[in-house]
């Protein structure tokens, strides 16, 4: 049994060990869960996490209960993963995508399709919005092997939560991955979403205007664009208004940027959309929908000043796919969750090179570990 200590790490630490086990077969004991945070052990989102994946990988568990600081996960999972279906209710808001994260790499090892449906929250903070994960991470993921997808039956905004999402897995044999560099940006899309109770007020239609209206004032812009003519090339534009049970909005900008390879460079055409980066905002009480664009947009440009091949929080979620199906990518600025990531895969034999470039970028290099 692998015995964990998650004092300095957070709710990654835990979701990423529960699927290292998984994969491997091999029983984990995890110990100051959460142990850096405010409230340290497990939240709701958290729990709902161990649950889903003790009940997809027949673990025994223990510790499995709020606010509880010890875990211990032993899978049955040597003979691979059943797949199968599930319903799984997270509580209040709590991220969805973030458990869903939790079980995309299962892929590598399932013997048949795996569904979950889940409520919770969509949108919120901490956490990749839904946009964000469907619009640019699984593109990104299905390039490269993974058969998934996901289905959006209704939104849930903090506080009230109440989101339905639907995730389909299928048995994957992971590519590797091949992002050491990035080219020219070569489009971008717009997802903007608000609440039904603020439709009156156009909040999504206001939020992708001030997001556009901040890009083409940026001379930073124009540079990508390399037309002259403050033209940003906006590859879709989609405002939603969704019925939720309390009021909400968030905007997603996905970037797409030329890379390496032949087929990745002809999604210049307007036949494809691949993006390999993106920013976000939420809305808050008495934020002008405006300035929440706005801020997605400052995000952006930040992201196309970093030298990395995608942006610094997909350059963590990708790390497994990485491990297992090999491969290079290049991550700005790693955050805490890399280097903590890195080590637990370590414990798991799972080897990635990292070596840091002079603009402070690193690159990672794996040789894979393929299941099939």
């Amino acid at each position: 049994m692998h015995t964990l200590d998650g004092s300095d790490a957070g709710g990654q630490f835990l979701r990423r060990a529960l699927t290292l086990s998984a994969l491997e077969n091999e029983p984990v004991r995890l110990e100051h869960i959460r142990g850096d945070r405010p409230t340290p052990g497990l939240a709701n989102q958290h729990l709902a996490a161990v649950e889903t994946m003790a009940d997809v990988c027949d673990a025994d568990v223990t510790g499995a209960e709020l606010e509880s600081q010890t875990v211990e996960f032993d899978p049955s999972t040597a003979s691979g993963i059943s797949g199968g279906e599930y319903h799984v209710s997270v509580g209040t808001a709590g991220s969805l995508t973030l458990l869903f994260d939790t079980l995309l790499s299962l892929a590598a090892r399932l013997e048949a399709p795996l569904a979950v449906t889940a409520t919770g929250g969509t949108d919120v903070k901490w956490s990749p919005s839904v946009d964000y994960f469907r619009r640019v991470k699984l593109p990104l993921l299905r390039r490269h092997g993974l058969q998934a997808a996901l289905e959006v039956e209704r939104r849930g905004f903090y506080p009230a939560g109440g989101g339905r999402l639907r995730l389909q897995v299928a048995p994957s044999t992971f590519q590797p991955l091949s992002l050491e560099r990035r080219g020219p940006l070569t489009g971008i899309a717009v997802f903007s979403t608000e609440a039904d109770s603020l439709a009156d007020a156009n909040v999504a239609e206001r939020q992708a205007g001030g997001a556009l209206e901040r890009l083409q004032l940026s001379s930073r812009w124009s540079e990508e664009d390399g037309n002259g003519d403050d033209t940003v090339p906006i590859r879709e534009r989609v405002e939603t208004t969704a019925q939720t049970r309390c009021p909400g909005s968030v905007i997603v900008i996905a970037l797409e940027f030329a890379v390496g390879s032949a087929a990745e460079k002809s999604s210049s055409t307007t036949e494809h959309f691949w993006p390999l980066a993106g920013a976000s905002a939420l809305g808050e009480p008495g934020k002008p929908a405006e300035r929440v664009g706005e801020e997605a947009a400052d995000e952006a440009l930040e992201l196309l000043e970093t030298p990395g091949t995608v942006d610094r929080y997909l350059g963590d979620q990708l790390l497994e796919h990485l491990a297992i199906g090999g491969g290079q990518l290049r991550i700005p600025d790693p955050t805490a969750h890399v280097e903590t990531s890195l080590r637990l895969l370590e414990t798991f034999d799972y080897t990635i090179d990292s070596k840091e470039i002079d603009d402070g970028s690193v690159h990672l290099d794996a040789a894979g570990t393929p299941f099939r």
